[in-house]
């Protein structure tokens, strides 16, 4: 299998390793150089062999470059990343989901080997796995070594529940995905429990994490901050250092995708996070997201005119930056803005805000005053 992948990235190209978070940017001659030697069954160039001890620690000298390299074609679309549900269906029952419906179903296996030629196609290094909770789709594991062995660099988005499987974890060791990032909704079963409504479920991650940290696999935690758990911020920052090679919080919740108010009603009073200057966003030209059935949209909520990519192939992602032009375009209820040079909200999730009838103090500055901090 191999041991590093050259791909290029837009205008650029990049050598990345599988399980690592550094990577390099290379000259067009290196990848050219790359992709001869592939071709030919010549060694590694020693130049790559020099930057991967460099980098990563590894030595490849001498190796045969063909199943020590993986090189990736340039292609027409060139997109970079992308997220994949592979199914809705979840075990949890998060009072804060931000999905409309959680309905398990999906493609049937060969579709989704299809969808992951066509991702591969269309540029994708880059690929999140996501739900619900991919770990428990049936396909999952399949999935996940036909994204690798085509040389993407694999995220999952997980609520750690499938962790402690053996063929899941040893996957994973075999395989490293470039993260694994972990959702940590409490640091008591009773914090824990009542936001995923699911008895037994702060074991179930207590499990998952241990055994992920016996196996070396390196994991991010995504601390979720509620009204169930905000009293709880420190035990859980421990939890984080104790298994998590890194961690970071988040304090907004958001209605669902299309518009439901009912998350909202998880949110932490003083947790918000206002911060950060929304200023624009690439989605739909450089990433993309798909839903359980191969429709293509800018991203996991601006999801208007979808894009049936097992009907119309690979030509039907052409439409789609501007399909996300469109909705980043639209102001809606913020027409007339004052504070519109330093809003905090990108414009699907302003919608789906609007939508909800939500109050401008979850998401909104004139919610806290009209200051940006």
């Amino acid at each position: 299998m191999h041991q590093v992948i050259a791909s290029p990235q837009h205008d650029k190209f990049v050598i990345v390793r599988p399980g690592s978070r550094k990577g390099m940017q290379i000259p067009s001659t290196m990848y050219r150089d790359l992709a001869e030697a592939v071709q030919n069954g010549t060694p590694v160039p020693g130049r790559l062999a020099d930057a991967a001890r460099t980098a990563w620690g590894v030595d490849i000298s001498g190796e045969p470059s063909k199943g020590t390299v993986l090189v990736r074609p340039v292609t027409r679309l060139n997109y970079s990343r992308a997220t994949w549900e592979i199914n809705k269906g979840c075990n949890f029952n998060c009072e804060h989901c931000y999905l409309a419906e959680r309905k398990f179903e999906g493609l049937p296996r060969d579709e989704k080997s299809r969808l992951l030629e066509m991702l591969r196609d269309s540029g994708v290094l880059w690929l999140q796995f996501t739900g619900g909770e991919p770990t428990i789709d049936r396909d999952f594991r399949d999935a996940y070594r036909e994204a690798y062995g085509m040389g993407m660099m694999i995220e999952i988005l997980t609520n750690g529940s499938r962790l402690h499987q053996a063929e899941t974890v040893q996957l994973l060791s075999a395989m490293p995905p470039h993260k694994v990032t972990v959702s940590l909704y409490g640091a008591s079963s009773e914090s824990f429990d009542s936001l995923t409504r699911k008895p037994g479920a702060f074991k179930l991650l207590s499990k998952g994490l241990k055994a992920a940290k016996e196996a070396g696999v390196s994991l991010e935690l995504a601390l979720i901050i509620t009204k169930y758990n905000a009293h709880e911020i420190d035990a859980m920052r421990a939890m984080a250092e104790e298994y998590a090679t890194t961690y970071s919080e988040y304090g907004n919740i958001s209605p669902t995708y299309d518009g439901n108010p009912e998350p909202l009603a998880a949110q932490a009073p003083g947790f918000l996070n206002k911060s950060t200057v929304f200023k624009g966003c690439p989605a739909g030209h450089t990433f993309f997201h798909v839903d359980p059935h191969g429709f293509v949209t800018m991203c996991k909520v601006g999801r208007e005119n979808p894009i049936n990519l097992m009907a119309e192939g690979l030509p039907g992602l052409l439409r789609l930056p501007g399909i996300a032009d469109a909705q980043m375009l639209r102001s809606g209820g913020c027409s007339g803005c004052k504070l519109s040079a330093t809003c905090r909200v990108c414009r699907p999730l302003a919608k789906a805000y609007q939508e909800a009838k939500a109050p401008l103090e979850t998401y909104c500055q004139h919610g806290n005053g009209g200051k940006v901090a």
